[in-house]
């Protein structure tokens, strides 16, 4: 029965829905259009600027009732249509998967003349999407070809020709149809295949080789097709104006505003109500982290086009005059950051995504854009140490968190070797190695640009030695510790004697037991004897003073500065009691090879104070002068030049690139080796991170011709050691001692055993 039979009007005719259709989009057209507070209708070309305007002429209000703003969904309006009915390439909010290259200029933008980039003039533009990846500047002739070849289906990325579909008879279908009737003999022709009856056949004949096939996928060629591969031309691209490229600069930089004062706004509201921490959901911490990803998208963009290979020396130095990457990792990564650690543990898991987006993004402008590259490296060192902080459950991902912070902190160091902040952080990461953690703590106090907070973090060292709640850790590397917190703080300081002695009397047969594992800890202590002479960089130390008047030949700032010392302190005379005691024992161990990098380390300490004789003149009384002198006696017939050691230059590789020993690095950027390295001697060879303090043989060769070198350039003043033309060290008359259970014939006739072991007098406890 039809329609028309039960009583329902016929269908309209196709022109009359044709016509209805266009009306109807009309219509739509003219409210999308219409000023929600007065008749007018704005043109499809109008801008924000028109809406704007046409608000400001009406004396319209901005806001509703519920406070939206008026201007705003009027124009989202407006582009919404525009979105509908424009093509998708004229979007200046369009994702580009690839960042613009030298070979992919940005895009055309409406030229602008001026000849200074100042980011101040320019207004603010709100149009920004809050959630999307980078802006693409590719010119709007290579976002046509891209549309086109979409709307085709066909790429560019080879040459193609008219394709002539061949047939196929395995896939030819007969259009006479015997459905309904079982095949007989009688009807002639071969049975019909069944469905499964090839799989069938393969299993049957799994192992016979089977006949090739007739069937390609390849088109058939003319008879005249010319087998010569055809060569795509390069796409056309435009090059990019100063003009345009200021004008995306400012667009840009106007938009990143906005979106800074934002999540200034949100952070700061946020961590204002820490304290009665109200909880957000889901969605709103996700708003969240969308708001600052758009910040991070902004920045990105902002380098791309001001470090853009086209830009100009002005373009380029806006990056650096405004302090971008400084406020990308504030803004944009650490106050959030911040705000989700004080949230923890409900914040978790947010805090785990942005921290991968925040790490993602750094390692991208690591990649693209290596101006700031320094910038760019500490903070990937300190989304690590955010990432290994929070990882509680699985030791192994914390740890696995901890080597790449570590990593990039250490190629951060490598870069800025004089940052003290740097080696506060890889303080922090050495847990639960206090002896390293002193060693980084030490180090980050006593270099030309110290990390003056590092005096209060190295609490969170020295606290728990006072306490007794340390962690399990060596009890010799607890005395010892505990030794430098004493000097350090000033507290407990009845205990100072008994943490020095414990240490002094365990020394001796520790570095026995442990032969080769006590090379790291020699150049450990030694350093860390030597920050704690300078009292951790304090600015009253008296040997600080003298480092910083200037050099041993200014003989006018040498006097000044001698007639207003001062005394030196109890830390002071306490730490080079400390000091002299420790090389008593450790010097006495001739022979033994594993000693080498902490007198390595002392003699450099001492090379430097000796160019400051107003510093020498503290200790050079107390240094076991006699003992140094014995001790490299032994060496002197190990080296394998005796023109280097007595040569003025620092010694070094012949023919090889030089190699630092670990000691080396351990002591890079200390205020004492300020003028002891070569200035290439980091540099010109290529050392990995993690063989950086990796030992291996050839290396002692070289660290025992370093030690007699260095005591050759202090004998040559001949105040505290001599040497004569036949390679032997002395001591000034005012320093030839005796030294009591050892003679200078045990010493000269001391050799060490297969194992570094020295058969020499038990060392009695040395006092200065």
């Amino acid at each position: 029965m039809t329609s028309a039979s039960k009583g329902q009007p016929p269908a309209d005719p196709p022109a009359d829905l044709a016509t209805r259709f266009n009306n109807h989009k009309r219509t739509r057209e003219t409210e999308r259009r219409k000023c929600p507070l007065c008749p007018d209708k704005f043109p499809s070309t109008s801008t924000r600027e028109d809406v704007v305007r046409h608000f400001s002429e009406r004396g319209h209000t901005v806001t509703d009732g519920q406070q939206n703003n008026l201007v705003e969904k009027t124009w989202l309006r407006l582009r919404t249509f525009d979105t509908d009915t424009a093509a998708p390439s004229n979007s200046r909010h369009q994702t580009s998967p690839n960042p613009p290259t030298a070979d992919q200029p940005p895009g055309d933008t409406k030229p602008e003349p001026t000849d200074k980039a100042d980011l101040s003039t320019e207004p603010l533009n709100p149009t920004h999407d809050t959630d999307r990846g980078p802006k693409s500047v590719l010119p709007d002739k290579n976002k046509r070809y891209a549309n086109e070849n979409k709307q085709t289906g066909r790429k560019r990325s080879r040459a193609r020709h008219n394709i002539q579909t061949a047939s196929d008879s395995d896939f030819h279908r007969d259009s006479a149809h015997t459905g309904g009737k079982l095949w007989t003999p009688e009807d002639g022709g071969p049975p019909p295949r069944r469905a499964d009856q090839g799989r069938q056949r393969d299993r049957d004949t799994d192992d016979a080789p089977r006949p090739a096939s007739g069937r390609t996928f390849e088109p058939p060629r003319n008879a005249d097709f010319d087998n010569t591969e055809v060569m795509i031309k390069q796409p056309e691209t435009r090059p990019i104006s100063q003009e345009q490229l200021v004008a995306e600069v400012k667009g840009i930089y106007a938009g990143l505003v906005m979106v800074e004062s934002k999540c200034i706004e949100v952070d700061n509201a946020q961590s204002s109500n820490n304290e009665s921490k109200p909880k957000l959901n889901n969605e709103q911490w996700q708003a969240l982290i969308a708001l600052h990803r758009t910040l991070l998208h902004e920045h990105h963009d902002f380098f791309l086009a001001s470090q853009h290979p086209s830009a100009s020396p002005a373009l380029r130095r806006l990056a650096s005059k405004y302090a971008m990457p400084a406020r990308m990792w504030r803004h944009g990564i650490h106050s959030f950051l911040e705000l989700l650690r004080h949230r923890l543990p409900a914040s978790l898991e947010h805090m785990l995504t942005f921290i991968y987006l925040a790490y993602s993004m750094m390692a991208l402008l690591y990649e693209t854009v290596p101006t700031f590259e320094d910038t760019w490296i500490e903070c990937l060192g300190d989304l690590g140490r955010y990432r290994m902080a929070i990882e509680d459950d699985d030791l192994k991902d914390r740890e696995v968190w901890s080597s790449v912070s570590r990593h990039w902190y250490s190629k951060a160091s490598d870069k800025a070797p004089q940052t003290g902040r740097l080696y506060h952080h890889l303080a922090i990461l050495a847990r639960p190695n206090a002896l390293q953690q002193l060693f980084y703590y030490s180090k980050s106090l006593c270099v030309p640009i110290p990390f003056l907070s590092a005096r209060e973090s190295i609490m969170t060292l020295f606290d728990p030695h006072f306490n007794g709640t340390a962690p399990r850790v060596p009890e010799i590397d607890a005395a010892f510790v505990r030794a430098n917190a004493i000097l350090f703080s000033g507290k407990h300081t009845d205990q100072f004697v008994s943490s020095t002695d414990e240490f002094i009397d365990c020394l001796d047969n520790h570095i026995a037991r442990n032969t080769r594992r006590w090379l790291d800890s020699g150049y450990y202590i030694s350093i860390a004897l030597g920050c704690a002479l300078l009292e951790y960089g304090s600015e009253s130390n008296p040997i600080m003073r003298a480092i910083k008047s200037g050099r041993a030949d200014d003989t006018d700032v040498q006097m000044n500065e001698t007639g207003t010392n001062t005394a030196p302190t109890q830390k002071f005379l306490d730490a080079l009691d400390f000091a002299v005691r420790t090389h008593n024992v450790v010097f006495r161990r001739f022979g033994d090879a594993n000693i080498n990098p902490y007198l390595h380390v002392t003699l450099s300490f001492l090379y430097h104070m000796s160019q400051f004789p107003a510093a020498m003149e503290h200790i050079e009384e107390k240094i076991p002068w006699k003992l140094i002198s014995l001790l490299l006696n032994t060496l002197v017939p190990k080296c394998s030049s005796i023109e280097t050691i007595e040569s003025e230059d620092f010694p070094r590789p012949a023919k090889d690139a030089p190699r630092p020993l670990p000691d080396d690095f351990a002591q890079r950027g200390l205020l004492w080796v300020d003028n002891y390295y070569p200035s290439d001697w980091f540099t010109a060879g290529k050392v990995d991170d993690d063989e950086k303090y990796f030992e291996v043989a050839s290396m002692e060769d070289e660290r025992q011709g370093r030690c007699v070198w260095l005591g050759r350039r202090l004998a040559t003043s001949g105040k505290w050691l001599t040497y004569t033309a036949e390679g032997h060290f002395g001591v000034p008359s005012q320093y030839d001692i005796e030294i009591p259970g050892l003679s200078s014939d045990d010493a000269s006739s001391s050799k060490g055993d297969d194992d570094g072991d020295v058969r020499i007098p038990d060392a009695p406890a040395a006092s200065a």
